[in-house]
């Protein structure tokens, strides 16, 4: 997929020549490359050895010294120093990119970059965001050797965003954090266009959370299910029940949902089982019902269960809180674009259902996430997360990358 020219733009995104750091063309068909090799060689979350590598390396051949976190896989890197010292001074921005992929298969046909991996797949966009946020540190450590990095930036390379409650813990935790005033970051949208990003200020995702339970009962014939446990009805009714006592437990307008995902049980048709196994998600829009969700969520499936006479084990996992952008790092990634792009390329969205554990590094500093166009513009596939075909128009990387480059530039005035 080739890039944009500036002769492509309309006239209102034609890019602003006061900023430097435009995208050199070798350089784009090197990320182009590099994504690519990522897109065929995925790996699962705290498994990013092979892509752990192939970020130091690219970042050591341009001068920087990427550190590797302390679990053996993500990395950091520092551009420019601060005033204060190495420990890191106010002001730093970070820029952040996840680098894991699904346990899913590449199904994608006729496609000479698809995975080589069997049931592993960059159906999440990591790739892409991995790329940008590379791409940016390349053009800004070229900028800081020429002097015109007026900031410093810290490049930080997330593993394991797909793995509940999320690697951004682990990060913030290797002192990731330290030293920097606002943190952003882009997550691929397939219902936007290349070209274009998508902005709100406030919530942006939901908060999710993972529920596991087990029911147990004795058993029995299912000829005679009143002198047992009906294993197999006291399962069904927690599945269409409790997501409905739940909705009536909190407001409305909070979100809160249970939605299932797997229900196992029994292996005879005449045979009432002893055990049942239900997993699901607990998604929710607002972050005080979501502080509330693991009790009214427990509360009403020990309801149902006790009502069947079934005993009920449950694993809540604590996932992540809602990505809440806030307004001067949003306004920031605003102004960046609309310098490199004009005021076309950035659009309003909805807050989604989806979980991001970037919101783990916003509890902690205020920042941002933009929504990364990589639909083709004029494509009338339907796409979307999560799914084996997922792809991307590859001239998005220059997008972020410029993107980043410009919110890196522009940080100091905000």
């Amino acid at each position: 997929m080739s890039p944009e020219s500036e002769a492509d733009l309309p006239a209102d995104a034609t890019v602003d020549a006061a900023l430097p750091g435009i995208l050199p063309e070798a350089l784009y068909a090197e990320l182009v490359a590099f994504r690519r090799d990522l897109h065929m060689h995925p790996e699962l979350g705290n498994q990013e050895f092979r892509t752990t590598a192939a970020i130091k390396e690219r970042l050591e051949k341009a001068g920087l010294a990427p550190r590797v976190l302390p679990t053996g896989t993500g990395l950091v890197c520092d551009i420019g120093a601060d005033p204060g010292g190495p420990g890191g001074g106010p002001g730093r921005l970070a820029l952040r990119a996840d680098i894991d992929a699904l346990p899913i298969p590449d199904t994608k046909s006729e496609c000479s970059y698809r995975s080589t991996v069997p049931d592993r797949a960059h159906a999440c966009g990591h790739d892409v965001h991995t790329t940008v946020v590379l791409g940016a540190g390349l053009v800004l450590a070229d900028l800081h050797r020429q002097g015109l990095l007026p900031r410093p930036v810290r490049l930080i390379f997330q593993p394991a965003e797909e793995v509940l409650p999320g690697g951004a813990a682990e990060v913030i935790k290797s002192g990731a954090l330290d030293g920097i005033s606002r943190i952003v970051a882009v997550h691929c949208d397939p219902r936007v266009d290349a070209g274009r990003i998508g902005l709100r200020q406030g919530p942006i995702t939901s908060a999710c959370d993972r529920l596991e339970i087990q029911l147990e009962g004795p058993g029995g014939h299912t000829a005679r299910p009143h002198l047992t446990t009906d294993l197999v009805t006291a399962a069904a009714r927690v599945v269409t029940d409790v997501p409905a006592l739940v909705g009536r437990r909190v407001d409305t307008r909070s979100g809160l949902a249970v939605t299932w995902g797997r229900i196992e049980s029994g292996h005879a048709p005449n045979v009432i089982p002893q055990h049942a196994e239900l997993a699901g998600t607990v998604r929710c829009l607002d972050i005080h019902a979501w502080r509330q969700a693991p009790d009214i969520v427990v509360a009403a499936i020990d309801e149902i269960a006790n009502l069947h006479k079934a005993k009920s084990e449950i694993n809540y996992v604590r996932g992540v809180p809602p990505v809440v952008n806030e307004p001067g790092a949003t306004e920031l990634l605003r102004d960046a674009m609309v310098a490199r792009r004009g005021t076309s390329s950035v659009e309003d969205t909805a807050q989604s259902l989806g979980g991001e554990d970037f919101s783990w590094y916003l509890e902690q500093v205020p920042g941002a996430m933009a929504r990364l166009g990589v639909r083709t513009p004029g494509e009338r596939t339907v796409r979307d997360l999560h799914q084996g075909d997922f792809d991307a128009d590859e001239s998005a990387i220059r997008v972020g990358v410029e993107l980043f480059t410009a919110a890196a530039l522009l940080h100091p005035t905000r």
